[in-house]
């Protein structure tokens, strides 16, 4: 089942295991419970720390539990975990051995302190690069909360079940029954939801913090890039980001960052993190910034208030809070998101397999994915409201070679309809005739571009008619020790390369103004130099 090299690596992850664990399988006759029986098989031969007990009679087949020896109950797969989740089932395996997971004590603390009954279910698909984070969330709270019960369900595999549910996009996670959440999730955000008190310690402690010499409001490649070359510079610096990496965590394939052939969205994004962690940097996660008060005087501290309530204080402030796919705004499209709207092709296309489906957006991420889409569903209709898509040519080349694709330009989006809670077609206007249509489909890809994150900043920082920050070359905003830099600024191109050159950009100019204003804050290491 696994070759040579998985094998040589596997069987070296379970040489960490300190105590024994049994595998029990649920199987059937079919064949895909007997590719699973020979997936268990390979990692029960790596280790005599693991056994393989095929008397489970789970409903679901194939799964089977991962427990400690002795025990029957622990993180269960339905699923067969290859692809984006081998990584998620070895880690399950390295837990449950005793392994201790790289999460902050605090948060394993939080964990165990879960009280109340959690049956988890979620729904994934091994071609999700969103899921792993979600699916290694629930399975280790299973792990260190008998409380907590989790299933990790594979949508291809147990495609019945996920109609019935009706899961049109994962990662997807239902609590006792009941939908929890969707997208991905990060193990603080789900253990926040589930402990009532969180917000109000994370406010406590952000109230608690001394004043920053430069706060970064966003973790993306601009608000990454910033901070490490403010930390250079031997200063106090602090990062408040709703999702460090930001819309790279989103991001299947990376290609074009110099100097890195190849990469995926999230492998990046957690090198992002590593290395601003590297500079001893305030990483503040989970953080929403809600408004921001400018310094009374010049030089004084500018006030970042969060969401939780709690509020941070800065010598300076670089705005990164990036941008959000942006939405199509007609009818139906907010009564049927999950229900088969959806916005990341590599995450939901499967689970339109042998479907009808439509894009929606004929630039680079919507050729892109009509592209790949139509690889998996039966049908693709793509969308474009200009006389003609926006693509580079390669790609629209590529898809017009495509015999399941059919693309529409000068059309006009008017609805998504449906019937029974999920979608059933797109109407779209012919912006030449004015004739309507009507498109019969199980699902709708919106890919139209982006929005910035700055609602927040409405009345305090000049904003562009499209509500981006406006800022001038040096990144300056119209607010004294204010900078702003990436996605949710006036710089054209919303690349990653060019947000993290700009926000490089930002923190040296943050550092430009520190050194020219007069010292209010004692004990800054920028005070020390200054003087």
């Amino acid at each position: 089942m696994l070759d040579t090299n998985l094998k040589a690596q596997l069987q070296a992850y379970l040489g960490k295991l300190q105590r024994p664990i049994r595998l029990i399988a649920s199987l059937d006759g079919g064949a895909k419970s007997q590719e699973l029986r020979g997936l268990l098989e390979d990692i029960a031969s790596l280790s005599d720390m693991v056994t393989l007990d095929d008397s489970g009679s789970d409903a679901r087949k194939p799964s089977f539990v991962i427990a400690r020896e002795g025990e029957t109950s622990g993180v269960r797969f339905a699923a067969i975990p290859l692809g984006h989740e081998f990584t998620s089932l070895v880690l399950a395996l390295l837990w449950t051995g005793g392994h201790p997971p790289k999460v902050e004590s605090e948060v394993l603390e939080q964990i165990k302190a879960l009280d109340g009954e959690h049956r988890f279910e979620v729904y994934m698909s091994l071609s999700c690069h969103n899921c792993p984070d979600v699916v290694q969330a629930a399975a280790l709270m299973a792990i260190y909360n008998p409380k907590v019960q989790t299933v990790v369900i594979d949508g291809g595999l147990f495609q019945e079940e996920v109609s019935q549910r009706q899961v049109m996009a994962v990662p997807m996670v239902f609590q006792n029954g009941e939908l929890f959440g969707s997208g991905r999730m990060t193990l603080e955000e789900i253990v926040g939801k589930l402990d009532a008190n969180a917000g109000d310690r994370d406010a406590a402690k952000l109230n608690a913090k001394d004043a920053f010499d430069v706060l970064v409001v966003g973790g993306g490649p601009a608000g990454a890039a910033a901070a490490v070359y403010a930390a250079r510079k031997g200063i106090r610096v602090g990062v408040a980001a709703e999702r460090f990496g930001g819309q790279t965590n989103d991001t299947m394939a990376i290609e074009n960052y110099i100097s890195v052939l190849e990469t995926d969205g999230p492998k990046f994004a957690a090198a992002l993190e590593a290395q601003v962690r590297h500079y001893e940097v305030d990483i503040m996660n989970l953080q929403r910034a809600d408004h921001i008060i400018p310094a009374e005087e010049p030089g004084g501290l500018v006030q970042v208030q969060m969401a939780n309530g709690g509020v941070l204080k800065a010598r300076s402030v670089i705005l990164s809070t990036g941008a959000r796919w942006r939405n199509v705004n007609v009818p139906g499209e907010q009564e049927y998101k999950n229900k088969g709207v959806a916005y990341c092709p590599h995450c939901d296309g499967p689970l339109f397999k042998g479907k009808r489906v439509a894009v929606i957006g004929g630039g680079n991420s919507g050729v892109e994915a009509a592209i790949d889409l139509a690889g998996v569903v039966s049908h693709v209709t793509l969308i474009e409201f200009a006389d003609a898509l926006k693509a580079d040519a390669v790609l629209v080349s590529k898809l017009k070679s495509l015999p399941n694709v059919d693309s529409h330009v000068h059309a006009q989006t008017t609805e998504i309809t449906g019937a029974d809670g999920k979608v059933n077609g797109l109407g779209y206007k012919d912006r030449v005739t004015g004739a309507d249509h009507h498109v019969a489909l199980e699902g709708v890809f919106v890919q139209i571009g982006l929005v910035p994150n700055t609602e927040f900043l409405k009345g305090t920082v000049e904003l562009s008619r499209f509500g981006e920050i406006v800022v001038d070359a040096k990144g300056h905003t119209n607010v004294p020790g204010v900078f702003a830099a990436g996605d949710c600024t006036t710089v054209p191109y919303k690349q990653i390369v060019i947000a993290a050159g700009e926000g490089s950009k930002a923190a040296l100019s943050a550092f430009d103004y520190l050194i020219r204003q007069p010292v209010v804050a004692a004990g800054s290491t920028a005070e020390a130099e200054v003087a």
